[in-house]
């Protein structure tokens, strides 16, 4: 059997159910994967090889189950909580704190029989569309490690890409899986507000963040998904009266076979247009151009849609930006101990009165079904994953909290608006550039769609015929 590294999530998770490869031979060559190249890339915050071996040992002591993600080694978030696991959300306020209770997800997690090795890396407290610190550690692609592996599921998305993980999962608030899938140039997963019921958005201010999944490919990501979903069995456990409609998968079938034809609709705008000079470089319009001329080969509808603009959207989502910050639960002198972005964040969000905190959540709202309407004649949409190429490490302002604002806008106009609509959303690797990371584009679903993206997501990746291209670091 080739190495371990080098099998698809799919293939490896195989594997393991034939008995080819026990979870602690799978735990230890992922181990020493990471052993070998993070340090060049800083994708995670925290290994703990022992506690990974030992969950292994664990996992393993009975033979294959049917639990979905049984013996795959994978990594939380450092914005997850791991009982007696350090969890420092990327804060230097939060260096010393090891939590005694674990969040939903990571007890999802571990009752789809995963094995966690331990916390990959994220801004603090998953601000950011890049995963940088003012003391110097950065998360790096793999592609080009002087690029930043995007945020804030930052870690998370390099460890994919670099091999140190068949699979991740990570959470996105505004883009932070998608900006790093497509940095990194693997597969991001952003699902329907209500689909993943341990991260399913409703207890987020305005319904922002949702988990999902990375893969190096759509059926990886697929995957980990349905694990996510169903960790002990089909139909997930849903804990809130409102949940996203439609099916709740499997979808590793759809992504598999890659059937159908759709309607797509190409996006030409944002709804930060009216309030950032907003610039598409010329590699994101290739990628785009790319990902119509590969559809429409294949036989789908492509249709531009006209631009509508949005001037209330900047000021309406700045405003929940701040706000998500106002509870960071740091007070007193700690203040002091955070990036210059988040306490520029702090101050604006806990400055903020219920009037303009209500009057935004209001109008976002009817964006929302302004979106809903605008999108429902197409089947999914299609955007740039990206307007700008990965930026370098070091690029963003991290003294002047407007101007770093506005670069990330700049960088990612298209992914924030898809979680105010609660909208599913993948992106896919389209186009390779020399010496560079792959050119990722965007599809964005119906309300509920995931099972019409994968099924277009993977004709893209088939049709894209990328093959087996790693990063240099591979």
């Amino acid at each position: 059997m080739e190495p371990l590294h080098e099998l698809s999530a799919l293939d490896l998770h195989q594997a393991l159910q034939r008995g080819e490869v026990s979870p602690v031979e799978a735990a230890e060559h992922f181990l020493g994967r990471i052993e070998q190249l993070d340090g060049g890339i800083g994708a995670f915050a925290h290994l703990d090889a022992e506690a990974a071996l030992a969950r292994a040992r664990e996992v393993g002591r009975d033979g294959p189950t049917a639990a979905p993600l049984w013996g795959m080694p994978l990594a939380d978030k450092d914005l997850h909580a791991r009982a007696g696991v350090p969890t420092r959300f990327g804060s230097r306020a939060y260096a010393d704190f090891v939590p005694d209770a674990s969040d939903e997800v990571v007890r999802a997690l571990d009752v789809a029989g995963a094995v966690s090795l331990g916390k990959t890396a994220t801004p603090e407290f998953g601000l950011t569309s890049y995963t940088e610190s003012t003391d110097g550690r950065a998360t790096r692609s793999p592609w080009d490690r002087s690029l930043g592996a995007g945020g804030s599921s930052g870690g998370a998305a390099a460890a994919v890409a670099a091999g140190m993980l068949p699979f991740a999962p990570g959470s996105d608030a505004g883009g932070s899986i998608r900006i790093p899938a497509a940095s990194c140039g693997v597969v991001g997963v952003k699902p329907s507000r209500g689909r993943v019921p341990s991260g399913a958005g409703f207890d987020r201010l305005a319904g922002l963040g949702v988990v999902g999944s990375i893969g190096r490919t759509v059926a990886d990501a697929a995957l980990l998904l349905d694990g996510l979903i169903a960790p002990a069995g089909y139909p997930a456990a849903h804990r809130f009266a409102t949940r996203a409609p439609g099916s709740d998968g499997p979808y590793l079938g759809a992504a598999i076979r890659g059937e159908g034809r759709f309607q797509v609709g190409v996006l030409p705008d944002s709804p930060w247009d009216e309030a950032y000079d907003i610039e598409v470089a010329p590699e994101a319009r290739a990628g785009v151009e790319r990902a119509v001329a590969l559809l429409d080969r294949a036989g789908h509808g492509i249709e531009a849609l006209e631009p509508d603009p949005e001037p209330g959207y900047a000021p309406a989502f700045r405003t929940i930006w701040q706000a998500s910050a106002a509870s960071i639960p740091v007070e007193g002198d700690r203040l002091a101990l955070l990036e210059p972005l988040t306490a520029w964040l702090v101050g604006r969000g806990r400055g903020l009165g219920a009037r303009e905190l209500g009057e935004a959540l209001a109008w976002l709202a009817g964006f929302e079904a302004r979106i809903i309407r605008r999108f429902a004649p197409f089947d999914a949409i299609l955007t740039p994953a990206l307007a700008q190429t990965p930026r370098p490490v070091g690029w963003y302002d991290r003294e002047d909290g407007e101007e770093d604002f506005a670069q990330q806008v700049r960088f990612t106009p298209y992914t924030s608006f898809v979680n105010v609509a609660g909208l599913p959303a993948v992106t896919v690797p389209v186009l390779d550039v020399p010496d560079g990371v792959p050119v990722s584009v965007q599809l964005i679903g119906r309300p509920g769609g995931e099972e019409t993206l994968f099924a277009l997501a993977a004709q893209l990746e088939r049709a894209a015929a990328r093959g087996e291209r790693r990063p240099p670091t591979w």
